[in-house]
């Protein structure tokens, strides 16, 4: 079931404590649009079906990534991307952001999502595996 596009910002800007929408928005496209780069076939689909429909798109048209990022590149990239951002505010912005992501995806989708990316996204996404 598709998240509405409100209650996605909502739950990112509660998690970030955004001061406005504007910004929980921005983090979201950015986020998603790193994640997209990094997950292929159905796991990116089922994931962006889940998603409102402007961010399905940002995750289905990614930024390409040459490799996949470890977690500290992935934020490294964020914060790129973010004007202004540091490494610390884009950590924050990757978590307010892939933790709403999470919620949504459910624990069957989570599992196949980290299973394509590098070790150590679990915490970026609020969901430590056990060792």
């Amino acid at each position: 079931m598709r998240m509405h596009w409100d209650a996605f910002l909502a739950a990112v800007g509660e998690r970030g404590e955004y001061p406005s929408k504007q910004e929980a928005e921005r983090a979201a496209r950015v986020v998603l649009a790193l994640l997209g780069a990094h997950l292929v076939g159905e796991v990116r689909a089922e994931l962006a079906a889940r998603l409102p429909e402007t961010l399905a798109l940002v995750l289905l048209n990614p930024l390409q990534a040459h490799e996949p990022l470890p977690p500290e590149r992935f934020i490294r990239a964020t914060a790129a991307w973010i004007e202004g951002a540091t490494d610390k505010t884009a950590t924050w912005d990757v978590s307010a952001v892939l933790s709403v992501v999470a919620d949504i995806a459910g624990e069957e989708l989570m599992q196949r999502i980290l299973f394509q990316l590098p070790p150590g996204y679990d915490l970026l996404f609020g969901r430590p595996q056990p060792g």
